[in-house]
């Protein structure tokens, strides 16, 4: 029987992907949010596709804020577009 992969739906585009192919954005305990490549960070867990659009396009939607609760600020939004540009390579 072959293995089940796991799909997350990405909070841009909306697309069911395996969820390898996503970013997971996490927001701690501690209230502060980041990209976790690795998928192991503790706390509230939202995917987005490795795409800079998708990102805009939640940010637009202010889906990452409802998926966490919480509003986020500017800041965090342009830490997060860094961080991706920076991260390409899912081994950060």
């Amino acid at each position: 029987m072959p293995k089940k992969i796991p799909l997350r739906q990405c909070v841009g585009c909306r697309e069911m992907k395996p969820k390898k192919e996503l970013i997971r954005v996490v927001r701690s305990p501690e209230g502060e949010v980041s990209l976790d490549f690795k998928g192991k960070k503790p706390g509230r867990g939202a995917y987005v596709c490795p795409d800079p659009e998708c990102l805009k396009r939640a940010r637009k939607a202010r889906a990452l804020e409802r998926a966490f609760s919480a509003p986020l600020p500017p800041e965090v939004w342009d830490a997060l577009e860094a961080q991706m540009r920076e991260g390409d390579g899912h081994d950060a």
